[in-house]
């Protein structure tokens, strides 16, 4: 059975916990690894601050907190996104506004947010899909001298880039996500990237509870106190140590999972003729091989391949549902518009297996699985696939 998804182990996960048990002798957060992971994220990102936090789901909620979201703001995102993206800011009270996506890629359609702008948006929440970046230039643009802040939700986004910038440093805040799904993993775990400096003390006093505890162990103060609101964001120094591992062989994990990411990509290029897409990636896009996906024909022919691939022992697994149409969004008034090609991708998009220790004649073999399924297909229903 080839898997969807196997985190994969270094080597040296072990070592770095065991040596955060026994030498440091600290499992609370920002202990010796967590200080050691956002340094090098800061290094990496050029951001003014790097905080770990439990998820990158605490990421966008710190983020909502630093914006001080309050009921009545408007947050436009993509309506195919994970619900973190959504419940961060629901939260404390905006309004979501859903943008759809663009009819070739499943990231947000940038041209559609000047429309959805009002004197109530406070931010955008740009999602990377797949790695693949949204057009930054052009949302900008479309933010024109309004005061909104754009917060990109990074979670697919590690070591991917927007002309030569770092997706999850272009805007004022980013969000990663190190869960076991990710390319660099640390079981679960995130991390917020301060990029706007004005954020950067206040980000720290959330992510100590609302205290300036930082402050006070670096002797700017001599005693702490409760200062403002927030919350327990810091994880665990040993889901750090784990981090730290992986980010020392990013390199070499990112090379194998973008090679995974071509290999598929030359293999299934021919298929376009049957009326199905592969991905898309614009000039000013780069690969990270977090996520290689097909968009099918429609719903029953999605169902048909995944059933198909798992008959001969290939998980293959659908991603995420229109937020718009959902049934909570729904209780809470939902939109009169239709996320038209969010719907699409919801019912159309299948994600193939992808991860560090997948063999590349394991992914011929997977490809050969699918070509096949086409062709047979094809003669069988000569004017339904094309």
């Amino acid at each position: 059975m080839i898997r969807f998804n196997k985190p994969y182990f270094t080597g040296k996960e072990q070592q770095y916990i065991q040596e955060a048990l026994r030498e440091h002798r600290h499992l609370s957060g920002n202990g010796h690894f967590t200080k050691k992971v956002q340094q090098e994220f800061e290094r990496i990102l050029g951001s003014a601050k790097c905080l770990m936090a439990h998820s990158c789901t605490a990421a966008l909620e710190m983020s909502a907190l630093l914006l001080d979201i309050k009921p009545g703001d408007e947050v436009i995102m993509p309506s195919f996104t994970f619900v973190s993206t959504a419940n961060a800011f629901m939260l404390r009270g905006a309004r979501i506004v859903f943008c759809d996506s663009r009819q070739d890629h499943p990231g947000m359609n940038e041209l559609a947010l000047e429309e959805l702008i009002s004197s109530k948006t406070k931010a955008i929440v740009v999602v990377h899909y797949a790695g693949v970046a949204c057009d930054m230039d052009v949302i900008k643009d479309q933010i024109g001298n309004r005061n909104i802040v754009i917060v990109e939700d990074a979670a697919h986004s590690i070591d991917s880039f927007y002309k030569d910038k770092p997706l999850g440093s272009i805007g004022q805040l980013g969000c990663f996500s190190f869960h076991e799904t990710k390319n660099i993993i640390s079981g679960e775990g995130g991390l917020l990237a301060v990029n706007d400096r004005k954020f950067s003390e206040r980000s720290e006093i959330i992510w100590e509870k609302g205290t300036n505890r930082q402050a006070f162990f670096r002797g700017e103060v001599d005693k702490y106190n409760w200062v403002d609101i927030g919350s327990s964001f810091l994880p665990s120094d040993l889901i750090s140590a784990t981090l730290w591992a992986q980010l020392e062989k990013m390199k070499e994990i990112q090379e194998k999972r973008v090679s995974i990411w071509r290999r598929y990509h030359e293999n299934l290029k021919d298929l376009e003729s049957y009326g199905l897409a592969l991905p898309y990636i614009p000039e000013y896009a780069s690969i990270n091989g977090h996520m290689y996906y097909l968009v099918l024909r429609d719903q029953e022919q999605r169902s048909s391949l995944i059933k198909d691939l798992k008959k001969n022992g290939v998980m293959a697994v659908f991603h995420y549902q229109d937020l718009n149409s959902s049934p909570y969004f729904q209780t809470q008034g939902g939109s009169r518009t239709q996320q038209k090609e969010s719907i699409r991708y919801s019912n159309n998009l299948l994600r193939l297996p992808l991860y560090f220790e997948l063999e590349l004649d394991e992914v011929d073999s997977i490809c050969s699985l699918i070509i096949d399924f086409f062709e047979k297909g094809e003669k069988l229903h000569p004017h339904s696939i094309k």
